[in-house]
């Protein structure tokens, strides 16, 4: 196995996974010396916080000014391989890896942008990609590299390797590109490893399984954060308090639960899914179709801090299993069509914007009445027939925000109450 500049590696590096599968040592390597992989010392996002080894690193607040690099080139198959230390539940989106041909020590830390995705990516030289939340739990060890078509792989602990994506140019020198970004807070450098490329049997984007909107689990909030906008489901148990109005009067007494004067301005946005009507006076949203993939729905404003949104649960189908899905963007919805919206919101992986998800987790009927509310914190808070939930999940309200539901499952027909 020869690197890219013409070295070979040394067998002490080679580790086979696959029993089964025999593979021919690596010859020793006689004129490349493959130094510790560390991070970079001083090209760093403002709130990265690095320990004196330059293994380990820690965002010390927010959820984002945290991109880091590799002290070196990696090679290809080079294995980077990082240990996840500490989780931070509160933020969407997680770890961002990839690469780049810019030499960070030419990149003066003042001009980091705070996101790799899609501040970096959008230049050119970089390359990087959103870790799946699901993977983002302290303890996992995720290893990523390159080969020499350019496609980028990762596996989580001792799982198959799976495909990232592709089209990095491996003709220029790359350093490793590392963003602490959102639920993930530390992450330590772990020695990196050369793995032969007939050791390894990558699975494809389609053998992976992916979680979907019709996934029912008790899963609260997914994730389709800036570059990545894969609909990628965390466990994030809330409790939830116990509605105080029995079920069977609910109806009757939702009306005592609202303020006594709401204000009428809040429209649904006239772009909607193909699968949406839209009725009375733009304030009602109904899903026309019985493939649900196509039924996003916007606010026709952004929200205003601290403001709180009540939405009715119009009707509501026992028979069929799901639930309602919100969130916030900062994509305006007057610039997009209706052709792209997709029929799988996992397809949005191509967008630029800040998106964020979540799902309803208490069982939801028809009459029931919701409550959205994004503090000055960017902590989004739900309640449920009056009672609250808790907060759900934190987003970045330094930007304009509007508000999106998806409607799938049991919920069929929501109205925008003021």
């Amino acid at each position: 196995l020869s690197d890219s500049i013409g070295g070979s590696f040394s067998a002490s590096s080679h580790r086979c996974h696959h029993k089964q599968k025999h593979c021919l040592p690596i010859p020793q390597c006689g004129a490349l010396s493959i130094s510790p992989l560390l991070f970079h010392p001083h090209t760093k996002g403002s709130q990265i916080i690095m320990d004196t080894t330059q293994k380990a690193v820690k965002r010390q607040a927010s959820f984002c000014n945290a991109i880091t690099f590799s002290n070196r080139p990696i090679v290809i198959y080079e294995q980077v391989r990082l240990k996840i230390t500490k989780k931070q539940c509160c933020w969407s989106g997680a770890l961002r890896l990839g690469f780049t041909s810019k030499d960070p020590s030419r990149i003066n830390p003042d001009t980091l942008p705070k996101y790799a995705c899609p501040d970096l990516v959008s230049q050119s030289g970089f390359w990087a990609k959103a870790l799946p939340e699901e993977f983002a739990n302290e303890g996992n060890i995720i290893a990523f590299w390159v080969d020499k078509k350019g496609r980028v792989f990762y596996r989580v602990n001792d799982s198959a390797a799976m495909l990232f994506f592709s089209g990095v140019r491996t003709a220029e020198p790359l350093w490793a590109l590392i963003d602490v970004y959102g639920l993930t807070r530390g992450v330590q450098l772990l020695d990196s490893e050369i793995i032969p490329p007939d050791c390894l049997r990558p699975r494809s984007f389609t053998a992976i399984r992916r979680p979907s909107l019709r996934r029912e689990t008790e899963d609260t909030r997914l994730s389709v954060s800036l570059c990545d906008l894969n609909l990628q489901e965390e466990a994030f148990h809330v409790t939830a308090t116990t509605c105080p109005i029995p079920q069977n009067s609910l109806n009757s007494q939702h009306s005592h639960l609202l303020p006594s004067q709401l204000e009428s301005d809040l429209r649904f946005h006239h772009l909607r899914g193909p699968h949406v009507k839209i009725l009375d006076d733009q304030t009602v949203a109904r899903l026309e179709h019985a493939r649900e993939e196509r039924t996003l729905v916007f606010t026709s404003r952004p929200l205003r801090i601290n403001e709180t949104i009540f939405v009715k649960i119009n009707k509501s189908n026992a028979v069929r299993t799901g639930t309602l899905s919100y969130g916030v963007t900062s994509c305006d919805p007057s610039t997009l069509r209706p052709s792209d919206l997709p029929y799988n919101p996992e397809s949005l992986v191509d967008r630029k914007e800040f998106w964020a998800i979540c799902r309803v987790v208490v069982p939801l009927q028809s009459g029931d009445i919701l409550g959205f509310m994004v503090n000055t914190d960017g902590e989004l808070h739900l309640s449920h027939n009056g009672a609250g939930t808790g907060m759900q999940v934190c987003v970045d309200c330094s930007q304009p925000l509007w508000m999106f539901f998806v409607l799938h499952g049991a919920v069929m027909q929501i109205r925008l109450l003021g």
